[in-house]
């Protein structure tokens, strides 16, 4: 099942949604569409350990990372 994994200052939350599902679907899309808008970057895990950077949503990516833009001061 494909899940959304946001991560931020607390840690992680996932979200997994049915790729068949057409509003589930529709609802992981925005949510991808509104992390990337205020800033995460995405990626999606190819193989072990490794994340490729997307800018596009992938309903049959198997993990979808979200990664904070980092703050430095």
């Amino acid at each position: 099942m494909p899940t959304q994994i946001v991560m931020d200052h607390t840690g992680d939350s996932r979200t997994y949604f049915d790729a068949k599902d057409v509003q589930a679907r529709a609802n992981a899309e925005a949510r991808f569409k509104k992390l990337v808008a205020r800033g995460f970057t995405a990626a999606v895990r190819t193989q072990a350990g490794e994340v490729t950077r997307v800018t596009a949503f992938d309903p049959n990516a198997e993990e979808t990372l979200f990664f904070p833009r980092l703050v430095g001061g």
